[in-house]
């Protein structure tokens, strides 16, 4: 089964103007990104779905591969999907933000592995505990229902599942956990992302601006495997400048 990993990479950014550009230690962050994909086993090939020549001056600068997106494409699935057009004879094609360069490739070994093992899924991604009232509050951190199967019942910025009377600590300690923080790392298969492309946004998917809910919505499983923590992003200065320490410590 071919596995094709592909980093969706856009220029421009609200918070933190052209950061997959931004240089820690003689790299960018993209680079940084492309290095860790790169060390997952499994996958036969990695892309980077851009959106503008200087990304993909600066992919072939470093020896990446990088494909050439629409400016049309609304979100990092659509750039996917462009790519799964381009690759008939793959699989499964996995979506990693390029703006992770600390996701590990473990994770994406294993959500490649989710869906090459679960043939009555669509899509397999990952989550992790929530120990915490923070996070668990905070509609940034995306949340995920989680059942017996390990399948995806509903995704939610709001705190889920409802603890009525309130959360204690036990909620939050219990094993197997009760709460889920869902990670943004996605395996898909090609014949899904080809017709996910050409859907409208689903109604739960706008309320919540989820993607995932499209594919729930029309009845596609998600299966949701276990991860010890969540990749730091880089959305802010904050961000960046956190992840050059780390570097740094390294």
């Amino acid at each position: 089964m071919k596995i094709h990993a592909v980093i969706p990479a856009r220029l421009a950014s609200s918070r933190l103007p052209e950061k997959l550009l931004l240089q820690v230690g003689g790299r960018s962050v993209l680079q940084h990104t492309y290095d860790a994909v790169s060390q997952a086993k499994g996958i036969e090939q990695v892309t980077v779905a851009v959106d503008d020549p200087r990304l993909a001056q600066e992919v072939d600068g470093f020896g990446g591969n990088a494909l050439m997106t629409s400016l049309d494409c609304q979100s990092g699935t659509d750039r996917v999907a462009e790519v799964a057009q381009a690759w008939p004879d793959v699989e499964i094609f996995v979506n990693v933000q390029g703006d992770e360069p600390e996701i590990d490739p473990a994770a994406i070994e294993l959500v490649a592995q989710l869906l090459a093992d679960h043939p009555e899924a669509s899509i397999a991604t990952v989550a992790t505990p929530i120990r915490a009232m923070e996070p668990l509050n905070d509609p940034n951190c995306v949340k995920v229902v989680v059942g017996t199967g390990g399948e995806g019942l509903y995704f939610s910025r709001s705190p889920i599942p409802h603890v009525r009377g309130g959360v204690t600590a036990a909620a939050l300690e219990a094993e197997p956990p009760l709460f889920w923080q869902h990670v943004g790392l996605y395996a898909y298969r090609r014949s899904f992302l080809l017709w996910f492309a050409q859907q409208p946004p689903a109604a739960l998917e706008q309320a919540e601006k989820l993607e995932q809910l499209r594919a729930l919505a029309t009845g596609h499983k998600i299966i949701v495997g276990r991860v010890d923590s969540a990749a730091t992003g880089i959305d802010t200065l904050d961000d960046f400048e956190a992840f050059c320490q780390r570097f740094e410590r390294k």
